[in-house]
């Protein structure tokens, strides 16, 4: 049997070209502070944040306002791309729809519109879409349509430079609390994202991190001439990438007996309407079993030739189903990774690519609120308001237990997206919001 991989070369689309201003567009984020009110506020303007917005305007609700601690759409998400040097993304055209329901103006649409600005790789990988074949979405392509659906839906003038420290609900508003305003809502949204995944305390004997040691949404020192990698996933894949590139030794340290390449690191079904049925009305403890065997840390398929040919090489060491069980400061300003197995792997520079975690919302909202459990909010399955605070929603990996593991990629915002904005519509609008009925939670919970 043949298998086909595909080459490298698709990794490296171009990066930072210069793309036409969307007719209108003025500054990316509007001066001075926050309102003091609007109807619905949305906290993040990651991908997530800009499908909610999105999806409000389709549904004539244009009072809103977006808080970010950046200041600019999807600011945070390209800025960790750039320090890893990705150039294309994992999930497909086909997972970059438009608002559920409103289809103005998909990425596919947007990139065959810039057709003469792509290469002959990225036209290809149009025609692969088109053909209804996986294809591979270039950085700049999405950066430069996130700009269209901003400015499309009015997010770069309701979007707000904002630290959130906390999210304060009441019976019939929420208070979002920042250092230098207070802004009331009628509803608010959370579109939190992930947070680096911190390593096990046990790994630093001393108490502390030692100072050759970074992680993966963290530039390489430049003078490090061997680097050592510690995880499984796209990012550890990057950072490999990036290093060999640049000449260095490189050891990587992988937990699992071998690499995996695949597309996505979930099972293709669950990014259809069949896959998120297998968590409808199913009991607990089998939707966590299926999280810890559909989601597990791959490589994307391009990559291979590329680290097995530095394997080959002597350039790349590969310690397979080795665990980390201590980092530790060594010789000559060198850090150390000492394995289960006895060994030990000097390196000037560590870098952890360990993974996300989920921000629940637990550190804005009071206690008691998020009621988590095994790590994740207490959502009702219709709306993805938190239970204790109806007029606060989810949307993103925080929705994981609702939707299965696709709600952590751009496929599944556009999912939760969908419930949330058609939920808030009906109640700004004094319609009924059909919640969860008791006995589907009682089945969701045991």
């Amino acid at each position: 049997m043949i298998t086909f991989v595909p080459g490298p070369h698709l990794l490296d689309s171009p990066r930072g070209r210069a793309w036409p201003a969307v007719p209108g567009t003025g500054p990316r984020g509007a001066a001075g502070p926050p309102p003091a009110t609007a109807r619905v506020a949305v906290v993040g303007a990651g991908p997530a944040g800009l499908a909610v917005a999105a999806a409000l305007w389709h549904l004539g609700i244009e009072d809103v306002v977006l808080l970010d601690r950046d200041g600019r759409p999807c600011g945070r998400f390209f800025e960790r791309v750039d320090i890893l040097g990705q150039r294309v993304l994992r999930s497909p055209y086909e997972h970059h729809p438009g608002a559920e329901g409103h289809r103005d103006c998909e990425l596919l649409d947007f990139a065959r519109l810039n057709w003469s600005r792509l290469t002959p790789v990225e036209r290809r990988e149009i025609r692969m879409a088109q053909s209804g074949h996986r294809s591979v979405v270039p950085v700049d392509v999405f950066e430069a349509y996130c700009a269209h659906v901003a400015h499309l839906h009015h997010v770069d003038r309701n979007l707000r430079r904002a630290e959130v420290t906390a999210v304060r609900p009441a019976e019939d508003h929420v208070t979002v609390h920042g250092p230098d305003f207070a802004l009331t809502a009628e509803h608010v949204v959370l579109c939190l994202g992930e947070e680096r995944r911190p390593a096990p305390a046990a790994w630093w004997p001393e108490g502390v991190v030692p100072p050759g040691v970074g992680h993966w949404d963290e530039p390489v020192p430049e003078d490090a001439r061997s680097v050592t990698v510690v995880g499984g996933g796209l990012s550890a894949a990057h950072l490999l990438a990036n290093a060999l590139r640049d000449g260095r030794q490189v050891h990587w340290i992988l937990r699992a007996s071998e690499e995996r390449y695949q597309c996505a690191d979930v099972n293709a079904s669950f990014f259809r309407a069949e896959g998120r049925a297998r968590f409808d009305g199913t009991a607990w403890e089998d939707r966590l079993a299926l999280m810890r065997g559909h989601r597990r840390a791959s490589v994307m398929f391009e990559f291979r030739p590329l680290l097995e040919e530095a394997e080959q090489k002597g350039q790349l060491t590969v310690h397979r189903g080795r665990a980390v069980t201590a980092i530790a400061p060594g010789r000559a300003g060198r850090t150390v990774v000492r394995l289960d197995d006895g060994g030990a792997v000097p390196a000037d520079h560590v870098v952890l690519a360990l993974g996300t975690t989920v921000s629940t919302g637990e550190r804005l909202l009071p206690p008691g609120v998020v009621a988590p459990r095994d790590g994740w909010p207490d959502l009702d399955e219709r709306t993805l308001a938190y239970r204790n605070a109806p007029r606060v929603s989810a949307v993103g990996a925080a929705a994981c237990m609702v939707l299965g593991p696709a709600a952590r990629n751009i496929d599944g915002h556009r999912v939760a997206t969908a419930r949330v904005a058609g939920a808030i519509a009906a109640r700004l609008s004094g319609a009924p919001v059909e919640a969860e009925r008791p006995a589907e939670r009682t089945a969701a919970r045991v």
